[in-house]
């Protein structure tokens, strides 16, 4: 049913490869030709891949994880779908991996990641670091900035950008980017312990720069409107999404205006060889 890696297990994991990070992960482990197993929660929308063993499991089923992650050496953590108990979801993960006896853990985290940070979702990952720091597995922190491929999606269905950023600046980075620091960490995971990296795309923007940007790229007029906090709520509360998930749509753009998603780190080409992309290349090549 599931392509497998021989006789031997594979003893690095990958979660999330349904999605857009862990799919992009767990195809450059394949392409260096190394053996993992793709932990998710539908296997039947797993990718395919060469040396890939396919295994159920949700983070918050520890019975499940613990088997699943039985001989693992190395597992990628992308972090859960946002949900008012992520956290407790990721507690019981970490928990069951300790238990399973994985080794390294690298985490998907965020940007400036604080138990008093803005944007109300880094908290959590703040508090995940925190519980992976005690469960006594070596670790490694990716901490990424808001996904460039993420910004066409704040534009509305009138051309514009709506959020209380005022005039604060992010340095979007590329999914692509964060996939192949993942896949040089996970290859040599012992080189990386201890280690948080700060990902970042090669320069900060405002949201003006980012709908210029945007313009150019989609041929289409992109402009930033600029609203107060309590616009920001107002116009979103006809979602009716509960009250944590306004808080962290909202909170992205205050973030920015606090400049707290400031500031341009050399991790990305560090550890990967090769300039960061800017924001208009991830732009291009997502529409593409």
């Amino acid at each position: 049913m599931f392509e497998t890696a021989g006789p031997s297990a594979p003893t690095t994991v990958v979660t999330g490869s349904t999605g857009r990070l862990g799919g992009r992960v767990a195809r450059r482990l394949a392409e260096r030709g190394i053996p993992q197993k793709l932990l998710v929660r539908s296997p039947e929308r797993a990718p395919r891949l060469t040396a890939a063993v396919t295994v159920r499991g949700a983070y918050a089923d520890q019975d499940a994880v613990r088997e699943a992650l039985a001989g693992t050496h190395t597992l990628f953590m992308v972090s859960a779908a946002e949900s008012a108990d992520r956290l407790a979801q990721h507690k019981a993960f970490v928990d069951a991996a300790a238990k399973a006896g994985v080794r390294h853990l690298v985490y998907v985290s965020f940007y400036g990641a604080a138990p008093d940070a803005t944007f109300t979702l880094a908290r959590d990952h703040f508090h995940t670091e925190q519980h992976i720091r005690a469960s006594g597995l070596a670790y490694t922190f990716l901490r990424d900035n808001l996904y460039a491929e993420v910004v066409p999606d704040l534009v509305g269905e009138d051309g514009a950008i709506r959020g209380p950023a005022g005039s604060g600046r992010a340095a979007f980075v590329a999914l692509d980017d964060i996939a192949d620091v993942a896949a040089a960490v996970l290859s040599r995971p012992e080189d990386h312990a201890g280690m948080t990296y700060d990902l970042t795309g090669p320069e900060s923007l405002t949201l003006d720069d980012a709908a210029t940007i945007l313009s150019e790229q989609l041929e289409r007029a992109v402009t930033f409107r600029r609203e107060t906090v309590e616009e920001a709520y107002a116009s979103r509360a006809s979602y009716g999404a509960p009250a944590w998930q306004l808080d962290a749509w909202v909170s992205t753009y205050t973030a920015i205006a606090s400049g707290e998603l400031d500031g341009v780190s050399d991790a990305v080409p560090r550890l990967t060889g090769r300039p960061a992309t800017p924001l208009a290349d991830a732009v291009r090549a997502a529409a593409r």
